[in-house]
Parts: C-alpha cells; structure tokens; sequence
C-alpha cells in the first residue's frame, strides 16, 4: 500500500476492507442457504432473478479474494513494517533479510483507546501523531512552543 494509504488513513482502509468481506460473505451464505436448504416454491428463483444471482455470487466471490488478499498484505505490513512495493524490491535484490524495519504498533494504526472504537470508522487517537505521520505541523509547533 505504501503511498496509497496515508498513516492516518490506514484504519479506515482496514475497516473498509473488512466490512467489504463481512458484506460479501454474508451474501454468499444467503444466497447458499436459499439455494441449498430452501425446498419452497417461494424461495425458487425464476427467470431474470437466476441471472442476478448468479451475477451476484461472482462478484461477491470476487470482492471476498480481493479483500482477503488486501488485508493478508496489510496484515503482513503492519508484522513486518515492510510496504508492499518495499517488500517487491527487497526480493528482486535479495535483501530481506537485511531489513531494519520494526512492527507497526496497533496503536499506531487504530489509536489509544482498546475499546469499541477500534471497530468503528473513526478518526483514531494516535499517542504521537508526529511520529506516526513523520512531520510536525508548523501551527502545531507554534501553538505547543516545541522547535
């Protein structure tokens, strides 16, 4: 993800992604429990109805490899401290085992609080937002009197 997602945005992305999986999985059940153990003619899909489904399982099937493969590769990066592009190059030039990164601290993506919030889309409370980010703002630094 390196660049793409900003330190700061890096919980909603995750959040995102799960919510998508969460989403798509649901969706296959329902459609796998009607199909499956559904023996009325009420729940018989008929007609243009068998196409949608079908449609539907697809792209549900789909957004569930995505996701999991998205959030295994931000999983790996948040163990390893390693981006994605990063983690490319240093195979290419077989310098893995060289690497100095450390893990990112769940703190550092989700924020302070270990509650109910972790769960929520929200803007997390981050311990040393300059040191997550890697810059301090300047009106920051006049308003704290810090150099």
């Amino acid at each position: 993800m390196n660049n793409c997602i900003g330190a700061t945005n890096l919980k909603s992305f995750i959040l995102f992604l799960a919510y998508t999986w969460i989403g798509s999985a649901l969706a296959l059940m329902i459609f796998g429990c009607n199909y499956f153990f559904c023996n009325k003619e009420s729940c018989e899909f008929t007609g243009v109805l068998v196409q949608l489904v079908r449609i539907m399982t697809v792209i549900c099937v789909g957004s569930l490899l995505f996701t999991s493969s998205m959030l295994m590769n931000i999983t790996y990066g948040i163990m390893t401290g390693i981006g994605t592009i990063d983690r490319l190059k240093k195979k290419a030039t077989n310098t893995m085992g060289h690497s100095v990164e450390e893990p990112i601290s769940l703190e550092d993506v989700f924020g302070m609080n270990r509650n109910i919030t972790w769960l929520l889309p929200t803007e997390p409370m981050l311990p040393d937002y300059d040191r997550v980010v890697g810059f301090s703002m300047p009106q920051r630094l006049l308003r704290e009197g810090g150099d």
